[in-house]
């Protein structure tokens, strides 16, 4: 940490249920931390969903929009160009271990002027990034029209459990054609990418405190296990556990 004097900026931004961040982009990187509430985050690249004590990684330049899933508590901390070199130059979604979180914290609350302590707080700050895990959150969209409206019906509708050919007479697109453009727009099967959709509603959903086996239902999941076996294989551990991590 030594010589390091990175002057960060940050601030608090509490949103109302179903507030919104209009697009815009800032000229430093982002670290935009879910406090409380669970954030949906769109860019060109794809879809995040935040859910509370992690964070999403927005680098300089990148066009986004927030959307709050419940009352949301953000905590953003603001990096000049090239202060950090240990997260992709791409959106992403990261675990924030108790000692980061305090550090934001306490950023937000320390004056600004560079005094020995703050400069020690940001130094520790910015070599914490080097050691976060980054979570499988990105929801990618198709671009062909007819995919990409099946994906925007699905995501508004993930209790919709009609097979993919049932699904494509709708659009008017064979299930071919519809298979190809989501392995190679969105890089997922239409099974893998349907999956990836139901998880980050249920994300919002237990967040906001909905039981698992409504949650289930209302992703459209035939039982209980059925979720929590979704769920396991993606994100490596059940609900409960994933929400009391700190």
């Amino acid at each position: 940490m030594d010589g390091v004097e990175t002057s960060l900026r940050a601030s608090a931004l509490n949103l109302p249920e179903g507030g919104l961040l209009p697009e815009h982009d800032h000229r430093w990187d982002q670290l935009a931390y879910a406090v409380q509430g669970v954030m949906a985050v769109e860019t060109e690249q794809g879809r995040w969903v935040v859910p509370p004590h992690r964070a999403v990684w927005l680098p300089a330049s990148v066009p986004h929009r927030i959307r709050a899933g419940g009352p949301l508590a953000m905590r953003n901390v603001y990096f000049p160009p090239d202060t950090v070199r240990a997260l992709p130059r791409r959106c992403c979604v990261v675990g924030v271990p108790p000692l980061l979180r305090e550090l934001i914290l306490d950023l937000i609350g320390r004056p600004l002027p560079l005094g020995n302590t703050r400069a020690h707080v940001e130094a520790l700050l910015v070599e914490l990034l080097a050691e976060l895990d980054q979570e499988p959150l990105i929801l990618p969209m198709p671009r062909d029209p007819r995919a990409r409206r099946l994906a925007e019906h699905l995501a508004a509708h993930p209790d919709d459990r009609r097979p993919l050919d049932v699904l494509a007479r709708e659009v008017g697109a064979s299930p071919r054609t519809l298979q190809r453009a989501f392995l190679s727009q969105a890089g997922l099967s239409f099974r893998q990418w349907r999956q990836q959709m139901r998880l980050h509603r249920a994300l919002v959903l237990l967040a906001e405190g909905t039981a698992v086996t409504a949650v289930a239902s209302r992703v459209g999941y035939e039982s209980p296990s059925a979720f929590v076996a979704m769920f396991r294989t993606l994100l490596g551990t059940t609900p409960g556990r994933y929400f009391n991590r700190r």
